[in-house]
């Protein structure tokens, strides 16, 4: 203030009057010089973003106020973005409006406290489920356009549920089931949560109807009393529902999280009703006009289809036109078709006397002849072959007749020989090959005998058994001779 003193005093002892501009810039140095850097902390209210890009917002806290100020420069390099409520702490210079005579600070730079803190964390998972893709609109589902059944995730006692069901009646009279919760405290985002995934449980053939849309429904409130609706777990839940969801907690000003990951977000509750339900007289009013239209547009269309079928219609020939052209036309071919015909007779008898004329006996005759002097020929030719193939024929016979009769087995019996075989009906060709005792069966010309084997056999060189005796009943046996050169040897 040195520079405002007056260089004299005047005789009565006052000083020299400063003008307002004087003391006013005075003040703003002297704040500026004393207070060039800063660290305020307190609560945002107030805040006024700009359309030339600054920011105007009040710092308070419980007994004191100031204002600040944001430049368009500094903006950008704020760390969160100013917003009512929030508790931060600022850096920057206290200077005055020299304009109002009020102080203000000028703000660089800004960071959460306290619940600012808890907002910058809440940003900070914002972004992690964002880049998780839980806010993409892709995944959001469409909303039911008439829904049977409406769920309400909300405090049975406050005033938004009197809100929602009052409108819901009046525009869309439908079936809504209440979920009670508890919306603010510790307990809520747990309740809310356990709301939702029940809702998702339920059954369409159970005792409790599954919605076919949920409201998650609050009234407002300071940023303290929304924060359960910032969990984690409860917007996972939100965003985990096969049931569309709408998200209805606080005033249109207010954000949570549930708000990005839900399928709709309504500014209040009641216009989350209005979003989830249709004005049943609208579509009432809608339906008869469809109507309506829906005839007139069937009568255009008949009328239009009439016309086009005149038109037509006169542009065909008339019938007895078509039916005459063609009577005409089947009474000239008639006319003509009688003389054609006889035309054909004619030249048909024609052709059948001029080939008459050419068919005679003697023309059948020398045909027959020429065939019946061919098979004179053929029987002259015929007879000596048939004679030396008979001939042929007949020695071979002869031949065949005595090979089988020099190898035919019973013609040895007739000469006295006789074959043995065993019990079994095997031949035996060798003596050596029965034993003493066995019964075999002998085979002569007229009929068969059983003899049984006695001594033992010998080889060529041992002597020949002694004849049996002979009994006067028995006649005796014409001895073999020996066999010519012409006859056949003994089989044994």
């Amino acid at each position: 203030m040195s520079d405002l003193a007056p260089e004299s005093a005047e005789a009565d002892g006052n000083a020299r009057p400063y003008s307002v501009s004087e003391l006013a810039f005075a003040l703003k140095r002297t704040l500026e010089d004393a207070y060039g850097f800063v660290r305020l902390r307190g609560e945002l209210s107030k805040v006024t973003h700009h359309s030339n890009g600054h920011v105007y917002l009040t710092i308070k806290d419980e007994r004191a106020a100031i204002d600040g100020v944001v430049w368009k420069g500094s903006v950008r390099n704020l760390s969160i973005r100013p917003e009512q409520g929030l508790e931060v702490v600022v850096t920057g210079k206290i200077t005055t409006y020299p304009a109002g005579s009020r102080y203000q600070i000028v703000i660089e730079t800004m960071e959460a406290a306290g619940i600012g803190a808890l907002l910058a964390q809440l940003e900070r998972l914002k972004a992690r489920l964002q880049a998780e893709g839980l806010f993409e609109t892709s995944r959001k589902k469409p909303l039911p356009s008439m829904p049977s059944v409406v769920g309400v995730i909300t405090s049975p006692t406050g005033a938004v549920i009197r809100d929602i069901l009052h409108r819901i009646r009046d525009r869309w009279p439908c079936r809504v089931i209440v979920w009670p919760v508890v919306v603010q405290g510790d307990a809520a985002a747990a309740q809310v949560r356990a709301a939702i995934e029940g809702f998702n449980r339920l059954g369409d053939d159970g005792p409790v109807p599954r919605p076919d849309i949920l409201i998650v429904a609050r009234g407002g409130g300071s940023v303290e009393d929304l924060w359960p609706f910032n969990d984690e777990q409860l917007a996972r839940a939100v965003a985990a529902s096969e049931i569309p969801l709408i998200s209805a907690v606080g005033h249109e000003t207010d954000t949570t999280l549930i708000d990005f990951v839900s399928d709709r977000r309504a500014p209040t509750p009641t216009a989350a009703a209005e979003i989830a339900t249709p004005v049943l007289a609208e579509l009432r009013a809608l339906t008869s006009d469809l109507d309506g239209r829906l005839h007139r547009a069937g009568g255009r269309l008949v009328d239009d289809r009439r016309g086009r079928v005149e038109a037509l219609g006169r542009g065909l020939a008339r019938v007895p036109d078509l039916v005459e052209l063609a009577e005409q036309r089947f009474n000239h071919a008639k006319s003509r078709l009688g003389a054609a015909l006889e035309r054909n007779v004619a030249a048909h008898r024609t052709e059948l006397v001029r080939a008459a004329a050419r068919l005679t006996p003697a023309l059948l005759q020398r045909p027959q002849a020429v065939q019946a002097e061919r098979l004179e020929r053929l029987a002259v030719r015929l007879a000596p072959a048939m004679g030396r193939k008979l001939e042929r024929t007949e020695e071979r016979l002869t031949s065949l007749a005595k090979l089988y009769a020099s190898v035919d087995p019973s013609a040895p019996l007739k000469r006295g020989f006789a074959r043995v075989h065993r019990t079994d009906g095997h031949l035996v060709r060798e003596g050596a090959s029965l034993a003493s005792g066995e019964t075999v069966r002998l085979v002569f010309a007229d009929t068969s005998r059983e003899a049984v084997i006695d001594g033992q056999g010998g080889g060529p060189d041992a002597p020949a058994p002694a004849p049996p005796p002979r009994t006067p009943h028995m006649p005796r046996a014409r001895r073999a001779t020996s066999p010519g050169p012409s006859e056949q040897g003994d089989l044994f």
